[in-house]
């Protein structure tokens, strides 16, 4: 179940990161480095770049695609032995200027499944926030100083 979140933000961009399988493949890296929340496939190597302003349809599901994401240098921590490769890192850099993924946000709640059909749609829906952590305040906290972190 894919469900929506209007709470404090807690994450870099936007709250849902999409990886297409065929960028994926272009990377030639393990999908595990872009840590994304969704892997679409079928997808052409080229064409995630062009989704942003679009929105991604997965059964009663509407996902809106804001952007391609900035990466960072985690992307070169081996997500089996924590070890470094800067090549991935420059990788991203030379062949896809630095942007890999795409930074998504829910438009309509639903159930996906491994395997459900994917397909672009328009949309004109824009996200409420962008932005990610709460400036100064990236966990909010009770009124006694203990962290709510862990709350919904």
């Amino acid at each position: 179940m894919l469900t929506r979140y209007d709470g404090p933000e807690r994450f870099d961009v936007l709250n849902l990161l999409v990886a297409t399988d065929g960028a994926v493949r272009a990377l030639g890296y393990d999908v595990r480095r872009l840590r994304p929340n969704l892997l679409i496939s079928g997808v052409p190597e080229e064409a995630e770049a062009t989704w942003p302003g679009n929105a991604i349809a997965i059964g009663d599901t509407l996902i809106g695609v804001h952007s391609v994401r900035q990466r960072c240098i985690v992307t070169t921590i081996d997500p089996d032995t924590g070890a470094q490769d800067l090549d991935v890192f420059r990788r991203i850099r030379r062949s896809f200027g630095g942007r890999l993924a795409l930074n998504c946000w829910t438009i309509r709640p639903g159930t996906i499944a491994v395997g459900d059909a994917a397909r672009l749609v328009s949309t004109t829906e824009q996200p409420a926030n962008l932005g990610g952590w709460v400036t100064g305040v990236p966990y909010p906290r009770s009124a006694d100083g203990v962290s709510t972190a862990g709350e919904v």
